[in-house]
């Protein structure tokens, strides 16, 4: 067995599943101009709540040949701009609308057939194309991050978005052993298997460490009333039916579409993860649930997930062939998994479960994908865990 490549699937040992350019060196063309000025306006323009009024002024491009010749960074960094705008427009003003115009659904849902993505703010978006090193020499550390399109703008959401950056980026080092291991266990190669592994759990616990920075500059009470609000999507969440009108699409006959909002279960690291190590979820609508993310996340690292589902027998290597300090390091690694979603779990209650609101579409017993969060993240935990080796 070969060796796959991590560039075949845009993934890095230093950025992990971030994008392999820098977002802020994107130069967008003439034409769309207004449309990040207008974004970066955000953080002035939705405390007025008349952002639809500044929206509705903007030029109804055609990004067809954009979309055609154009390169996929300018398309991703466009897209984190018309995305964040759709997203202002639904949620900026009390009363939800039932259509977005025709100046951000006809981009969008061109950007978004070029891009392999939905037309609306996914975690792609929100966290992977959206972020920059302040020195551009240093490193990923939460130190050298900062967000490039905000919506409210200010330290919570920032450092909420950051805080994913930064897992994002030290994950990486894990992403690059995952092939590595899986060569090893279908080679036989003990050492090489064990190698991967511990490095692995070093990653890990580097991970969990930046997580269990969250609650250090993001507040629950700041983070449910002027972060999430934003970040719902459409489908599943009461304040919109049946979803909403993307004026001006043809492909659409004029009907109601249906996304689920930005998620962190849109994040590859996990899924890559229960791959890798072979932890299996049950065939319930739990599970359907995690395969309806899976077209969310960029195209690329649909791929690679796939590609580390069919490979992968470390599991099995392990249960039959491995040592004892195998089993404990296999072990330790499904350990840090269960670990990351329990705090997973631990922040929804706190950010999201014991809040209260009055906002639309912003209920706190369904999470931004529009599903009854604390129900699946306590499951999906409690079914890593079970995938521990005797």
């Amino acid at each position: 067995m070969t060796i796959f490549s991590l560039a075949e699937y845009q993934v890095t040992s230093e950025r992990g599943f971030l994008s392999c350019f820098d977002p802020q060196q994107q130069v967008l063309p003439p034409q769309l101009q207004p449309i990040r000025e207008t974004a970066l306006a955000l953080p002035w323009l939705l405390p007025t709540e008349r952002i639809r009024t500044h929206v509705d002024r903007l030029p109804v491009l055609d990004l067809r040949e954009l979309c055609a010749d154009a390169k996929s960074p300018v398309l991703r960094v466009a897209m984190v701009h018309y995305a964040f705008l759709a997203q202002a427009y639904v949620w900026g003003e009390p009363a939800v609308p039932r259509s977005l115009p025709a100046c951000l659904a006809r981009p969008l849902w061109a950007l978004g057939e070029a891009t392999g993505q939905p037309p609306l703010l996914t975690y792609a978006h929100y966290v992977l194309d959206n972020w920059a090193l302040i020195d551009p020499h240093g490193g990923f550390d939460l130190s050298n991050l900062r967000m490039l399109q905000p919506f409210l703008s200010g330290q919570d959401e920032a450092w909420f978005v950051l805080i994913h950056v930064a897992i994002e980026a030290r994950a990486g080092a894990m992403m690059a052993r995952v092939p590595e291991v899986i060569n090893a266990a279908a080679q036989g190669n003990g050492s090489g298997v064990e190698e991967g592994l511990a490095a692995m759990v070093q990653v890990w616990d580097d991970v969990n460490a930046i997580f269990a920075r969250m609650p250090e500059r993001c507040d629950p009470y700041i983070y449910f009333h002027r972060v999430r609000p934003w970040i719902h999507g459409w489908k599943d969440n009461p304040a919109l039916g049946e979803g909403l009108v993307y004026e001006g699409v043809t492909d659409t006959d004029g009907k109601p579409q249906s996304f689920r909002g930005q998620t962190g279960s849109q994040s590859s690291i996990v899924p890559t993860m229960d791959a890798f190590l072979n932890v299996g979820h049950a065939n319930d609508p739990l599970r359907s649930f995690l395969d309806e993310l899976h077209p969310y996340r960029p195209p690329a690292h649909q791929r690679f997930i796939h590609e580390v589902r069919a490979r992968s027998r470390v599991r099995e290597w392990v249960a039959k062939a491995g040592s004892p300090l195998h089993r404990d390091l296999y072990n330790a690694c499904v350990d840090r998994l269960t670990r990351f979603r329990t705090q997973h779990l631990e922040y929804a209650a706190s950010y999201i479960a014991k809040q209260s609101s009055r906002s639309a579409g912003n209920d706190v017993a369904v999470g931004t994908g529009g599903t009854p969060f604390m129900k699946y993240l306590k499951k999906h935990r409690d079914e890593a865990r079970a995938h521990m080796l005797s």
